[in-house]
């Protein structure tokens, strides 16, 4: 009796759908690219389970300044869909790996009206539940405002080392000139000791 009540309950737990699980989403916090490159976003997710045939992947854009976001691709069932008439029409590519929990994008031929956000949401049936992930796309002319960031800086850092390091070599030098000229001193104390004592004795003789 006890075997088949048992055996019952597997069957049921089988049987029985599944809850839901949260789904967390990630994607970078910020790219930077130049204008006329491609640059490519990220996105994946994590999932307690494996990954559905139904899993999915939406990315969304809104541009600075603006309120509204616009769809610019989307993947389901197998299938990528990506923007063929507004403002990215044959500058996106999925090119994501949903098997390997990869939804990533490439956006083509960048120019400075892509400056904006880029959102990802993810859905790994029955898990749907979760928040989208954003990354903020910054396209410049040239990297001289980043490079120029990073170049004062280092050099703030370099020149703070560098008085550390010149500080330190003079303490340590005066520390050497002051026991140079100690033993200096006392070296000419002892011989003049000694020149006083060898004269002395020569008025004695």
């Amino acid at each position: 009796m006890l075997r088949v009540l048992a055996l019952a309950s597997v069957v049921l737990l089988g049987i029985a759908p599944q809850a839901s699980q949260a789904i967390t989403v990630y994607t970078s916090w910020e790219r930077h690219a130049l204008v006329g490159s491609d640059v490519r976003l990220s996105c994946s997710f994590f999932s307690w389970r494996f990954v559905s045939e139904d899993v999915s992947f939406t990315w969304r854009y809104r541009p600075d300044g603006s309120r509204d976001s616009i769809s610019i691709a989307h993947y389901a069932g197998g299938e990528a869909y990506t923007d063929n008439k507004g403002a990215f029409k044959d500058r996106v590519e999925f090119v994501g790996n949903p098997k390997r929990r990869d939804g990533s994008i490439l956006i083509k031929n960048l120019d400075f009206s892509d400056n904006g956000t880029f959102t990802c949401d993810a859905k790994n049936p029955p898990d749907i539940v979760g928040r989208p992930s954003s990354v903020r796309l910054l396209v410049f002319e040239t990297f001289l405002v980043p490079i120029q960031a990073g170049v004062i800086t280092g050099a703030i850092i370099g020149v703070v080392l560098g008085l550390l390091v010149l500080i330190v070599v003079i303490y340590y030098l005066m520390r050497f000139l002051v026991a140079r000229r100690v033993f200096s001193l006392n070296v000419s104390k002892h011989g003049k000791k000694k020149k006083e004592g060898s004269q002395q004795r020569q008025i004695k003789v």
